[in-house]
């Protein structure tokens, strides 16, 4: 399988440099990865690095904890876009959904869609801490808010994505938006498996290895997911 064109390669440690973008940047280019994802602040650097290579640049708002108000989210996912940005993956108000506070929810999301409107939105549920019922609440309520993929977890939670919860999300969402998988994809075999459950992007520091045919190198880890 080409796992290149499902790869969003990701760098949103807070130790990243300027040096450790341009070396993402590059080797997406070099295969040609779906897009980057890293952090606000290196946007408009990745729309420079990666200008005229069909690679998107995809970035996150209230990450990783996503307990930050709907106005504060919708700022941040429409500045980014105002400097380039193709893609935002924001994450839910975690603790509504532990109450199961579905409106709240599917407003946190819906604001964030109002204020990009252009751009897709990638809505991470950080499945980890939710029971498998809540995952179901949390999936309806962001294809409900206009979420175009439902992404399973941050990569700092306290898990990434299971097979279980990419199939139960696959379930719920029934053909009205995609699917990304973030946390734990560390092999060709992983990659191949998710995708087989539903998933239609992989979010992975560890791209360069997959599509090599390796598993994730011990540096690929230290990048986050």
């Amino acid at each position: 399988m080409q796992l290149a064109p499902y790869i969003d390669h990701t760098l949103l440690k807070a130790t990243a440099t300027s040096a450790d973008i341009r070396q993402l940047c590059a080797e997406a280019r070099e295969h040609q990865f779906y897009a980057v994802c890293v952090n606000p602040v290196f946007v408009p650097l990745c729309v420079a690095e990666l200008e005229g290579s069909g690679v998107k640049v995809a970035t996150v708002c209230g990450f990783p904890l996503g307990a930050v108000s709907s106005e504060q989210k919708a700022l941040e996912a429409r500045l980014s876009a105002e400097v380039g940005a193709d893609e935002v993956d924001m994450v839910i108000h975690i603790g509504a959904a532990l109450e199961n506070a579905w409106d709240a929810v599917e407003a946190d999301v819906r604001a964030v869609r109002r204020a990009i409107p252009e751009q897709v939105l990638k809505v991470i549920i950080e499945t980890c801490y939710l029971s498998d019922d809540q995952k179901r609440g949390a999936t309806e309520a962001a294809v409900r808010g206009g979420a175009d993929f439902v992404k399973t977890s941050t990569g700092f939670g306290t898990g990434g994505a299971t097979l279980e919860d990419v199939r139960l999300m696959h379930g719920v969402i029934a053909g009205r938006a995609q699917i990304k998988a973030a946390g734990g994809v560390r092999s060709p075999a992983d990659a191949e498996a998710m995708i087989g459950a539903g998933a239609t992007r992989l979010g992975t520091s560890g791209g360069v290895a997959l599509v090599a045919g390796g598993g994730q190198t011990g540096e690929a880890q230290h990048r986050g997911y």
